[in-house]
């Protein structure tokens, strides 16, 4: 029994209100509006905040009293694009988000843990790597209810995953719905959306995402607008053909009437470096035309993916198991590595985006015999077996049975900084939230996962000035919270749910890098999630206080 699986027990037993009413003095305010902060304080009664003020707090009688010393009082961080989805299930606490001043986990890019049929259930069984549990739920509502009466320490919420959908009703092949399959699909979409999903997630690089065309997509975002559901999305091209798979969002948000946002926004390659100014431009063309188009994004120069984003899409029909097999066979693996080196019409590769295997660096095995290579490069690995990048990477493939996790160092800084700025951006780790310890140990990570909140604040806000404080804390609250209809959340305000940071603005800072990614993140020292503190002193307390936060569509979308 590991001890984040312990450490989950112990969430589970916490105790989850808080015993008194509490009130912070001498803070310094940053209510998520992107105000000016002053000085002042703020208390909170059960789950809710109750009072806030400037300068001296008046007496309460029966508080308790904490003086913040001048530190920021900020609303709970949402993380946009969480893939706390396996992690929580086995340590509740959340602790790289949780150091980083997150108390809301949004889950669901392409991929969502329900609606779940037998066969995927034994799927997932069968291809879980380091992380093991049962499913004991069928549908998203089921997991998300599961994971609060398990005890976590954050909120969580979640998209239906458009290949999760699609996969219930057509399994992992290139194939298309008929008109009562998509039926079908659009039915799940509601249905989740009635259990309290936020919207649609889709991820149109990978397969079988990627099978899903405009039409499809626009029919399940019309099952889910009229619930108040967004589209988000991980675009189906981020470098040589990013333009048409831009259009193709603003295209499904106006058929659908929905809001939608662009996952983890980035121009990938340097040959779509310049594409910056164009992006940027269209996007707020079509907000000025009035398609609420939004966008999040990490604060790192490299992303995080598989080896399946450096391979054609044909060779991986029908999951990892007929992906491997196929690339058994010579004459396929010979056609892999052509297209690999010269990718089909509307595709690319993700290491030639990134300059090379040089720029390439392993992170996470599924195989023990393999987890040896954590923290090469693919040149590296190339190199000590004398075989060519592309080889390399398919033996890899078949030898963990899966896409392998890595980083690719293929986008540029200062388009990095310049989106940090952007008005309608807001953040995400795009990784689980875990603990350097025990399980998460047997594979590394890339440092967004321990650190992009805290850079945000650190090195953004205070070390290179690129945005205010009080604008930096609005982009990590109010705004991911406004746009996905949350409501009572992402602001200091009386009334609203008591999820609060206290943080320094003069120490906050990550430690995680490249070579480190498994180090946590400094500055936060205490953290409240409805009202109960699961952070105090830097520490985690061990409570519970994690609940599923609904979507718009809630109870009122035809299921």
């Amino acid at each position: 029994m590991t001890r984040a699986f312990i450490l989950g027990l112990m969430l589970s037993a916490a105790a989850t209100a808080q015993a008194q009413p509490l009130l912070l003095t001498n803070g310094l305010i940053v209510d998520g509006s992107g105000t000016t902060p002053y000085i002042g304080w703020l208390a909170m009664d059960a789950d809710r905040i109750t009072a806030m003020g400037k300068g001296a707090a008046p007496a309460l009688p029966g508080a308790a009293v904490r003086d913040v010393g001048g530190q920021a009082i900020a609303p709970g961080f949402v993380n946009m694009l969480s893939w706390a989805t396996e992690s929580l299930l086995v340590d509740g606490r959340a602790l790289s988000d949780l150091k980083q001043g997150i108390t809301l986990e949004v889950m669901g890019e392409g991929e969502s843990m329900g609606p779940w049929n037998d066969a995927m259930k034994a799927l997932d069984a069968r291809r879980q790597g380091d992380i093991k549990y049962t499913a004991t739920w069928t549908s998203l509502g089921d997991y998300l209810n599961h994971l609060e009466q398990r005890g976590i320490a954050v909120n969580v919420a979640s998209f239906v995953g458009a290949a999760t959908v699609r996969v219930h009703e057509l399994g992992e092949n290139n194939v298309q719905p008929t008109p009562a399959q998509l039926a079908r699909m659009q039915g799940l979409v509601r249905a989740a959306m009635h259990e309290g999903a936020m919207g649609v997630g889709s991820s149109l690089i990978y397969t079988p995402g990627n099978y899903a065309k405009t039409a499809e997509l626009t029919a399940l975002m019309q099952a889910a607008a009229p619930c108040g559901g967004m589209y988000i999305s991980h675009i189906r091209n981020e470098g040589p053909t990013l333009e048409a798979a831009l259009e193709e969002i603003i295209s499904i948000a106006k058929d659908s009437g929905a809001r939608a946002e662009i996952y983890h926004m980035k121009q990938a390659g340097r040959a779509s470096w310049g594409k910056y100014d164009a992006m940027v431009a269209r996007i707020e063309a079509a907000r000025a035309a009035g398609v609420a188009l939004t966008a999040d994004m990490y604060t790192y120069a490299a992303s995080s993916t598989g080896l399946d984003a450096s391979m054609p899409l044909w060779v991986q029909e029908g999951g990892i198991e007929a992906w491997t097999a196929r690339m058994k066979d010579p004459a396929m693996r010979a056609r892999v590595i052509a297209d690999m080196r010269n990718p089909p019409a509307g595709e690319t590769n993700s290491m030639a985006e990134a300059g090379g295997p040089d720029k390439v660096l392993l992170l996470g095995f599924k195989t023990e015999a393999l987890k040896a290579l954590t923290g090469k490069t693919l040149a590296e690995v190339a190199a000590s077996r004398g075989t060519s990048a592309e080889d390399t990477a398919i033996d890899l493939v078949i030898a963990d049975g899966s896409r392998i996790q890595v980083a690719y160092f293929s986008m540029n800084e200062a388009n990095v900084k310049k989106q940090i700025a952007l008005p309608w951006m807001s953040f995400a780790s795009d990784a689980s939230a875990q603990a350097p310890e025990g399980v998460f140990l047997k594979s590394s990570t890339h440092p967004r996962a321990y650190g992009n909140f805290a850079r945000v604040l650190g090195k953004y806000v205070r070390e290179e000035k690129v945005i205010s404080l009080a604008e930096a804390v609005r982009k990590l609250s109010a705004q991911p919270a406004d746009n996905l209809r949350i409501t009572a959340r992402g602001r200091l305000k009386p009334g609203n749910f008591a999820d609060v940071v206290v943080f320094d603005p003069a120490t906050i800072a990550d430690r995680a890098t490249f070579a480190q990614p498994q180090q946590l993140a400094v500055g936060v020292n205490h953290v409240w999630v409805n009202g109960v503190q699961v952070l105090q002193g830097g520490e985690p307390t061990g409570a519970a206080a994690g609940r599923f936060v609904k979507g718009p569509g809630t109870g009122r979308c035809p299921a």
